[in-house]
């Protein structure tokens, strides 16, 4: 568990996610250093987007292994926001680590995955094609009983946006296809750890692990992941203390995957972050549902919602955190 700063008799809130920041940065360098030596490698390479997770993550990994044996990577491809290359440039400047651009987007156009995609997207919409963007949407949670339903938007050239109901085979072909962008920037990540004789830091925080919003040896493959145990208000509080730059702060989360703007709950989480990680926190540690209700500024009812809609992604995605199975255990060989 981080480390928790004392709650005393205080009602359940925000302030209860509180850390002392010294401390767990101290705890989670001396992870790093100590899983390294475990691993003999000397280094970490990790792919930096810009956002609050890889940011804090790179200012993590020079505490613990010194900014010329970090190596960081802006993967950009035909979909990102050219705001995101931008803010992984600050973020390298800041902490004096050595960054480098590898387009990824030649590659996936060679594999087929815009093509893919886009052909999926025209049994719903024939006409989509240049000039076109799209998103997936998630059905919120909170807004009634049942499945979440996705739902693809388009919008035209000249901006008009339309909402169109998936069934499972567009869907699933979307999510597919793109895939694609996560597992190819995971080879080249690897690429760059053998040549350097590094290890692959992976970014996510404690909501995105435990809800699997990630990508199955795509984002999800890495050998160290220091920040996975923090709730995502938390990696805030320690970006600050970081000093990870005021304007990667103020930055909303986005998926920064599809080609229209997308915003994390818009896809897959039922809240915003904040209240999110009161939710999780409260399921997670036995507290009344009543105070989590009053903490997140939800009715119970809509607490029950997101907690069950945290019970089903977990079910959906334990997959994602399984490794290859086994007929039978090779006994010799340790994991």
């Amino acid at each position: 568990m981080n480390i928790l700063m004392t709650e005393g008799a205080r009602p359940f809130s925000a302030e209860t996610l509180t850390i002392d920041h010294a401390a767990e940065t101290d705890r989670i360098v001396a992870g790093l250093r100590e899983q390294l030596r475990g691993m003999k490698k000397r280094g970490l390479v990790l792919g930096l987007s810009g956002g609050i997770d890889s940011s804090v993550s790179v200012a993590l990994a020079v505490r613990a292994v010194g900014a010329k044996n970090v190596f960081c990577l802006f993967m950009p491809e035909n979909d990102s926001d050219p705001e995101s290359l931008r803010f992984g440039r600050l973020v390298a400047e800041t902490f004096g680590v050595e960054a480098i651009i590898e387009d990824i987007g030649p590659t996936l156009k060679a594999m087929g995955c815009y093509e893919r995609r886009d052909a999926f997207i025209r049994e719903l919409v024939p006409v989509y094609g240049d000039g076109w963007a799209s998103k997936i949407v998630i059905a919120n949670a909170l807004e009634g009983e049942g499945y979440n339903i996705s739902s693809l938007v388009v919008q035209s050239p000249d901006g008009v946006q339309s909402k169109h109901r998936m069934p499972p085979s567009v869907y699933l072909g979307i999510v597919a296809a793109t895939n694609m962008k996560q597992r190819t920037r995971k080879q080249v990540e690897y690429y760059h750890a053998d040549r350097l004789n590094f290890a692959v830091l992976g970014t996510p925080n404690r909501l995105e692990y435990d809800q699997g919003f990630f990508v199955k040896n795509g984002d999800g493959a890495a050998d160290v992941k220091p920040i996975a145990h923090l709730y995502k208000s938390q990696v805030y509080a320690l970006a600050a203390h970081l000093g990870i730059p005021e304007e990667i702060r103020r930055r909303p989360p986005t998926t920064d995957t599809y080609s229209l703007e997308q915003t994390q709950e818009e896809f897959y989480f039922s809240l915003p972050y904040d209240r999110m990680d009161l939710c999780l926190y409260g399921l997670n540690n036995g507290i009344e549902i009543d105070a989590v209700a009053t903490a997140a500024g939800l009715t119970v009812t809509q607490v029950e919602r997101v907690w069950a809609d945290i019970a089903a992604k977990r079910k959906a995605t334990r997959y994602l955190h399984l490794g290859p199975q086994l007929v039978q255990p090779v006994v010799e060989v340790k994991g």
